[in-house]
């Protein structure tokens, strides 16, 4: 990221801004007009939500790295969008996705924590000085930083950070690495599930459990759907709103006892407080699925909890600098070369396993990205499908720890 002051530093016309670029983007995306339907018949709204606001950032019109909007995003709209998410979930039909979506889960971690030291060994072949270093700028020990949170998310990388102690330089270099090869590979996603069809089609997969459940969810939002009133919309924020609150108060009492009573526990992300505000408010909007509730799913909640999270899209989006990767294009190489290895992996297992892209996509994004992108790349195929994201997530928080440790460890061994 790019230390230089931007254009723009008040958050209000920051937050602006990326809702005028939401607006023109959904705007231009139902137009008429020749030049749009062709370029989104290319480009998917949901990529350019995405791609714009770091476009931005990039030329140093606005700052992801010093606005708060991302770090309200996340933990204000994302656990209220989850909820209203799961406020119409068939928790009986995502069941019967379980085996899938489990495996391209695994696997994807296992091929990240196997690409990080084929990739340090590949580059070291013909440009050892990119990967070597000795004490704290040995490059390994910053790369472990990035498997820490591409297999889990942001606890299991500081708890890599805290283990390994690459210096400050070499850590920030890790970050601007983490989040150009991160963000660049989840707009290849998006703009895969906008051809979802095409895709499973060359995969050869079967598609049939992904489609009866979204021909399920949209079966039941038409029959129950109406014009919502004031007070259905005032009554579905609420829910939102008040379940993210209680969510909050959970993980402010959660995250600090588990530090005294059990801090070994850490090393499963419990101390985390941003894990126990998803797990409760993904797990309470579960428990409302069962109530009369479900119905305000009619009114429109899912619909609500797409704006929400079309916001954190762009404010997600803002975070990528993409002038990042030329201050140290050696580093940028090993990220490529262990991103390809990733999907290179993920391709060949769904192929052969006959896996829709769905599966492919939210796996690798509940690793790469964690709780806070894979719901995003799992709703860009059905907002219903969000919460799918988010539990995959949650589980990398728990098994990153491990195979982040184990490849920092190869990948020191193949170091030169």
């Amino acid at each position: 990221m790019t230390d230089q002051v931007p254009l723009i530093t008040n958050d209000a016309v920051v937050l602006g801004l990326l809702m005028s670029i939401l607006g023109l983007v959904f705007w231009s995306s139902e137009s008429k007009i020749p030049f749009f339907t062709k370029f989104y018949n290319i480009f998917p709204p949901i990529l350019l939500c995405y791609f714009l606001p770091g476009v931005l950032n990039s030329i140093g019109l606005i700052s992801g790295a010093n606005s708060s909007l991302y770090t309200i995003s996340s933990r204000y709209l994302l656990p209220a969008s989850l909820v209203l998410f799961t406020l119409s979930l068939d928790l009986k039909e995502i069941w019967k996705l379980r085996k899938k979506a489990g495996s391209m889960f695994i696997v994807s971690s296992i091929s990240i924590m196997l690409g990080g030291p084929v990739a340090v060994f590949l580059v070291s072949l013909f440009a050892p000085e990119i990967v070597g270093g000795t004490g704290p700028d040995a490059v390994w020990r910053g790369l472990a930083t990035v498997a820490g949170t591409w297999i889990g998310g942001g606890p299991n990388q500081v708890a890599m950070f805290e283990l390994f102690k690459p210096s400050a330089d070499l850590f920030s270099a890790m970050v601007a690495l983490d989040v150009v090869i991160s963000y660049i590979w989840m707009a290849l996603l998006l703009f895969g599930a906008s051809r979802s069809v095409k895709i499973d089609s060359l995969l050869k997969a079967d598609s049939k459990s992904v489609t009866e459940i979204k021909d399920k969810i949209e079966k039941y939002q038409l029959g129950i759907m109406r014009i919502p009133t004031m007070q259905d919309i005032i009554v579905i924020l609420a829910i939102g709103f008040g379940v993210t609150g209680l969510a909050h108060f959970g993980a402010d009492n959660i995250a600090p006892w588990i530090t005294v009573h059990a801090p070994y526990l850490s090393k499963f992300s419990l101390t985390s407080g941003f894990f126990w505000i998803i797990i409760i408010a993904t797990t309470v909007g579960m428990f409302l699925s069962f109530t009369r509730l479900r119905r305000l799913e009619g009114a429109g909640a899912s619909r609500i909890g797409s704006v929400l999270l079309y916001v954190l899209i762009a404010t997600i989006g803002m975070q990528m600098n993409i002038m990042a990767v030329f201050n140290n294009p050696g580093i940028l190489v090993v990220g490529l070369i262990w991103i390809s290895i990733h999907a290179l992996v993920v391709i060949i297992f769904a192929k052969l396993t006959k896996t829709p892209l769905f599966f492919l996509a939210v796996g690798s994004m509940a690793n790469i990205g964690g709780p806070a992108s894979a719901p995003v790349v799992a709703s860009a195929f059905h907002p219903s499908l969000a919460p799918i994201g988010v539990l995959l997530a949650v589980f990398g928080y728990v098994i990153g720890t491990y195979g982040a440790y184990v490849c920092g460890l190869l990948m020191q061994a193949v170091s030169p």
